[in-house]
This record gives structure tokens, sequence and C-alpha cells, in this order.
């Protein structure tokens, strides 16, 4: 689901801002290095994203710390992704669509989006658990071409389990990716808004679902 979330509003992002790519720094390095030869508008959007995404990094691990043993961390984590979401669908429906790549405006939208999933890719390196990355997929698209190698020549050692989350990862990334690009198509910056709603839903049900472990004694 998180999965899914992550390409729509990556896509929704790309097309809208100018190839600025909210899920992810590398993307926007290498804009920035094109952007370099061309003498492309925005340069200073591409190369903000690399400051901001580690700024906002740092001060996520720092509210990780300083809150370990908060049993909600996860679940306040997910509502803080929701809530610069809310933020970068506000500022993208306010000043979009956008004009020129290279304005404040834009820098400021794409920079919100870039906000909330630096958020998420903290948690997933800290507080989710060992899940596939819901953000990056390069990762998770070599693991799918090892258990995909594994399954046709080597069904012995093949490891079922890891070919189908690798699977439902990938796939339901390009999923989000296509459902996010004809919806913007439909609606614009818009298209943001129907994606929040699952983040939020995770964010309720892993509230929910520690506060159940809670009271029936389960770690």
């Amino acid at each position: 689901m998180l999965t899914t979330v992550g390409g729509a509003v990556d896509t929704i992002g790309f097309i809208g801002l100018f190839g600025f790519f909210t899920n992810h720094v590398t993307g926007n390095l290498v804009m920035a290095g094109a952007g370099l030869v061309d003498e492309g508008d925005g340069l200073w959007v591409k190369l903000g994203a690399l400051p901001v995404f580690l700024l906002t990094v740092i001060i996520t691990k720092r509210v990780i710390v300083k809150h370990k043993n908060t049993k909600f961390i996860l679940s306040d984590l997910l509502f803080a992704e929701a809530a610069f979401l809310i933020a970068f669908l506000i500022s993208a429906v306010y000043f979009g669509p956008f004009a020129q790549a290279g304005t404040l405006a834009v820098g400021m939208t794409g920079f919100l989006g870039l906000i909330s999933f630096a958020i998420r890719n903290t948690a997933g390196k800290t507080v989710m658990g060992k899940i596939n990355s819901t953000l990056l997929m390069t990762g998770n698209t070599t693991q799918l071409g090892i258990d995909i190698s594994d399954f046709i020549f080597d069904r012995q050692n093949c490891n079922l389990s890891s070919l189908k989350s690798s699977l439902t990862t990938v796939s339901t990334f390009i999923l989000g990716a296509l459902l996010g690009a004809l919806i913007y198509l439909k609606i614009g910056f818009w298209a943001i808004a129907p994606f929040i709603l699952p983040v939020l839903y995770a964010a309720i049900y892993t509230r929910n679902e520690k506060n159940l472990k809670q009271a029936t004694g389960i770690k």
C-alpha cells in the first residue's frame, strides 16, 4: 500500500514539477547534472534536494532516538509523513500549475513532498523492521531478478517468500506510478489527495495494533 503511494506521488511530482523526484535524492542530482550541461532552469531546486533530505533525516533520527521508548513512534512518523503530503498538496494546488522550473514556489512545493518521503525513508531504516524499501526500487528490482533467476535455474534453493515479496513491492510501485500519471492527467495536482489516505490508514492501523498488543500482552 505504501509502495503504491510512493510510486504515485513520485510520478505526479516528476510530471508537475519539471522532473523533480520526491522519493529520493539520486534522480534530482542526475537532473541537476543534466541541467548544468544544457543550462536548464531550476538547477537550484534539484541541488537543494540533497541538504533538505539530509536535514530531514537528521531531525527524524533524533526524534526517533529521543522517543525510542514511545510505543507509537512508527504511527507518529506516518502521521508526520501524511501531514507533509497534505502540505505538498496544498502548495501544489495553490501555486500550480507551474510555468517555470526555477521559481521559489516550485522549490518549496517539491521540498514539502521530499520531506514527507525522507521521513518514511528514515523510518524504513530504523523502526519499520526488515521490510523491503517502499520508496527506492533499485534494490527491490535487483532482488526480484535474483529471485526469478533462482526460481528458473535453482528451484531447490529458491526462496518463494522472497520472490513474492519482491514481486509485490515492484509491481505495486509500478501500479502507483501508472495510477498517479493517469489521475494527474485528469485532475492535476489534486491527484495527490487520494494517495494521502493510505498513509493515514497505515498510521491509524499501526497505532491501533500497538494498543491491541498492549491490551492482550502480546509483544
